[in-house]
């Protein structure tokens, strides 16, 4: 199991264990409690009372809070991003599960990831702060400790941008603008989704980069995440996006939906860095794209 290890910073003069962690490390209760009853906190290689403990100037703070996983690692290609002590990021392509399913338990990014954490000699459980659909590609932030994962998610800090470049039929009108439309399930179906007033609040920000009036090429900012979202709101608008044939889209050009997470920033949630990853178009919407 890994083991995190913290030194307190000279700043410190005394604070009991739990509020450190809060604090400095963004311990969520719910961690905290897996800390406190595993056996494993430590201050200065000395077990201790993970509840009772107060910390003080330079102190060597040491715990566990992997949980057991049933995924398996396995060889796949990992097209990485960038990578830190805390953080993964990887481009993701199309066709590939970000996370195993009960009929598909091999093959995705998570065994991908754990088999990458092993040849780095690292033992983290597998933590996606988003994710894709299959047929989605592009990038995927990855949090190596769950602490990590709920900074960045939206319970957490906002502080997390996803931007997208998609293929539409025709041309939008405007050619920029946002969409602001609830959705909810499309029953009794349990994967499609609708534009429906009773909906969660969605909103997505679209400006065209390119077009011949047939096909354009659209840069796509979320707001929200709702599931399928910019496939819903595109479809909504009239232009479902290439390739998306669940959404009305046609097949002709691309056997998939023509959607590419392009571009991941955030605030670095430990060292406060501001971050920006990019991810180049893959060569089947690229193809489409030199035709525009």
């Amino acid at each position: 199991m890994p083991r995190i290890v913290v030194a307190l910073p000279e700043a410190l003069a005394s604070m009991p264990a739990r509020a450190f962690l809060a604090q400095n490390q963004g311990i969520s209760n719910t961690i905290w409690k897996r800390i406190k009853h595993s056996g494993t906190f430590r201050v200065n290689g000395e077990l201790v009372n993970a509840a009772r403990t107060e910390l003080k100037t330079g102190d060597i703070v040491t715990y566990d809070i992997l949980r057991p996983s049933n995924i398996t690692a396995e060889d796949l290609p990992l097209d990485i991003r960038y990578e830190d002590d805390w953080l993964l990021v990887i481009n993701k392509p199309a066709g590939q599960l970000v996370h195993p399913t009960t009929q598909e338990a091999h093959g995705t990014l998570a065994n991908a990831v754990l088999f990458h954490y092993a040849q780095q000699g690292e033992a983290h459980a597998y933590h996606p702060v988003h994710r894709l659909d299959r047929e989605t590609s592009g990038l995927v932030l990855i949090a190596k400790q769950p602490q990590i994962q709920y900074k960045l998610s939206p319970k957490g800090v906002k502080t997390f941008h996803r931007e997208y470049l998609a293929l539409i039929p025709g041309e939008l009108t405007p050619p920029a603008g946002t969409v602001d439309a609830p959705i909810a399930r499309a029953l009794p179906s349990i994967i499609l989704r609708k534009v429906a007033p009773d909906g969660q609040f969605a909103r997505t920000h679209y400006e065209t980069i390119r077009t011949n009036h047939e096909r354009s090429l659209v840069h796509l900012t979320l707001e929200t995440g709702r599931t399928h979202q910019i496939r819903v709101h595109m479809a909504h608008l009239g232009h479902p996006l290439l390739g998306d044939d669940l959404y009305g889209g046609t097949r002709e050009l691309i056997n998939r939906q023509a959607l590419h997470a392009c571009r991941l920033s955030f605030t670095h949630p430990m060292t406060g860095q501001a971050i920006c990853i990019e991810a180049p178009l893959p060569a089947d919407m690229q193809r489409i794209v030199s035709t525009l």
